[in-house]
């Protein structure tokens, strides 16, 4: 027997792009943990972690046309990193929606076809 390829989202219910991707990640023959993160808050080393795992630094897995990342001067390039990801780690709600990981893996499913890349071996 076969193990399932196992994924983990982070969802947000209220945004299109993290439905559209859940129902696409539900469409396949795998095991999933659904973290709604906005009532799951990651903690400082899980979101350095994610952001490793996509590539990037900490405003990479934030999203800036949210108007309390300007609201909270996070365009400010003298901050610190680990100050970037305190304050993502007490407002959640400007992490990128959905992110994917899977594999030491993650992307971000904006637009939602490009979880397909974590699709390789399943």
């Amino acid at each position: 027997m076969t193990e399932k390829p196992v994924f983990t989202i982070y969802h947000n219910p209220r945004c299109s792009k993290s439905r559209a991707t859940l129902e696409m990640l539900r469409a396949h023959d795998i095991e999933l943990e659904v973290i709604q993160y906005l009532e799951q808050h990651p903690d400082f080393a899980e979101l350095q972690q994610l952001a490793a795992k996509i590539g990037t630094d900490a405003r990479g897995i934030m999203r800036p046309s949210d108007e309390l990342y300007k609201a909270l001067g996070l365009d400010n390039a003298e901050l610190q990193e680990q100050d970037v990801f305190r304050i993502l780690e007490d407002n959640p709600q400007l992490l990128q929606r959905p992110i994917v990981v899977r594999n030491g893996q993650a992307v971000i499913g904006r637009p939602p076809e490009n979880i397909m890349q974590l699709f390789d071996d399943v």
